[in-house]
């Protein structure tokens, strides 16, 4: 959410912004509606002084002995003036948050000017996509032979989106989880938490969830709660409307199922696990001072690109322009993987800047060096997502005879097991 001081004072930078995104978004509405306010504020004020010096009138004239009933008809009168007032100012106000709420972040300077995903940049490449001797197999089909997933079965009890683990199938899923959680935490100094999987809906709000993806959200009515849709929203909520008591950076990792409608979603990428409505993920979630919260960006890509590489994975990286950066995000860094069977390179993680755009809307903040309570600067990245993870290792260590070789770093995990061996 923005300060509205951006509104009042920086309104044609705020319209650049909008357009650069591609955001159709009616500034001036929430300009009109915050001067509204702001009028009836000062009316009511100045009618407050006026009854307080009829009062103090009546009062006289009573100690004279002298008819007040003029006076105090004034007084009434002044006084359903006032709640009018207010009663106005209190609906601007509020119409006025409702559109805020609905403004997208301002991109940072850095982040390129774009329309879509095609002008995003890549700015670096790791690992060399694997050369066959073979037509690469698609994981659903290696899934299906070697019995790791049984996607009829889950569509049947569930709907389509949705699949079941199976046998070695679902040990790699566990083994995954834990090789990111002891990766983060072990070595990149990350507090693990397991967070709630549902949240309400100012929980939601506060990262920026609702009420712009309302309609992607699985939600409960008979408890107005939500799945949540990723780690970073219980994680962030850690600290809502709270002022933060320890030193910052506060570095924190979680695992969840995250559920998505993602609605009118359709085509190849629905087959298999590549865009599913429940799938696992390691969270990466900073707060972190303003004066240093892009350099613990990079530092939160790379913590994420360190999965891929342990893991053997080709993968690059991509700065994501204007016109691709999600609701909430200032800039981003898009993580991509190579899964051949696909052909295609895959997303598996989004490392995101928020500057204070979520601590202003769920009222996080720290006390900054002169003491004084501020917003932080919140980040989050994943560590990574699970299923296109899944797939990527699957389609990358496949072998001419079947199996799938699991890569070195990941085999403790697995008792040891070096390959996927088709049942006999």
């Amino acid at each position: 959410m923005h300060d509205i001081r951006v509104i009042r004072e920086r309104i044609e930078d705020l319209r650049a912004a909008l357009r650069a995104r591609g955001a159709a978004v009616d500034v001036d509405a929430i300009a009109r509606l915050d001067a509204e306010r702001r009028q009836a504020l000062t009316e009511a004020e100045a009618l407050k002084n006026e009854r307080n010096v009829v009062s103090k009138e009546i009062g006289a004239q009573r100690k004279a002995g002298r008819d007040t009933a003029e006076r105090q008809a004034a007084v009434r009168a002044l006084g359903e003036r006032i709640a009018a007032l207010d009663e106005k100012a209190r609906r601007a106000e509020a119409e006025r948050d409702a559109l805020l709420l609905r403004v997208p972040n301002i991109p940072h300077a850095s982040v390129p000017v774009g329309k879509d995903a095609a002008d995003n940049v890549v700015v670096r490449t790791w690992g060399r996509p694997r050369e066959f001797s073979f037509e690469p197999k698609p994981h659903v089909e290696l899934c299906e032979r070697l019995r790791l997933v049984d996607f009829a079965r889950a569509a049947r009890m569930t709907g389509a989106g949705f699949h079941i683990y199976t046998g070695v199938g679902a040990r790699l899923e566990r083994a995954l989880i834990q090789f990111m959680l002891d990766l983060h935490t072990q070595r990149h100094g990350y507090l693990e938490v397991s967070p709630p999987f549902v949240c309400n809906a100012a929980a939601m709000t506060g990262t920026g969830q609702l009420p712009k993806m309302a309609e992607d959200m699985y939600f409960i009515p008979s408890d107005g709660l939500y799945l949540v849709p990723t780690a970073e929203v219980p994680v962030t909520n850690i600290f809502r409307e709270e002022i933060m008591a320890g030193p910052l950076p506060v570095k924190m990792t979680a695992y969840t199922p995250c559920f998505r409608r993602e609605a009118g979603s359709a085509g190849r990428e629905t087959r298999g696990l590549i865009r599913v409505h429940q799938f696992d993920k390691v969270e990466l979630v900073k707060f972190v001072e303003p004066e240093t919260s892009y350099d613990e960006l990079e530092s939160l890509v790379r913590d994420a690109e360190d999965v891929l590489q342990a893991l053997e994975v080709p993968y690059r990286v991509l700065l994501l322009c204007t016109g691709d950066l999600s609701f909430s995000a200032a800039k981003c860094y898009d993580i991509e993987i190579w899964a051949p069977g696909q052909k295609a390179w895959l997303e598996v993680s989004s490392c995101s800047n928020f500057e204070d755009f979520q601590a202003r809307r769920a009222g996080i903040r720290y006390r900054n060096a002169q003491g004084k309570p501020a917003f932080v600067h919140t980040l989050n990245g994943s560590g990574v997502a699970l299923a296109r993870l899944f797939v990527a290792l699957l389609e990358n260590g496949q072998r001419a005879d079947g199996s799938v070789e699991i890569p070195e770093r990941l085999r403790p995990y697995l008792d040891g097991r070096e390959r996927i061996e088709p049942p006999a």
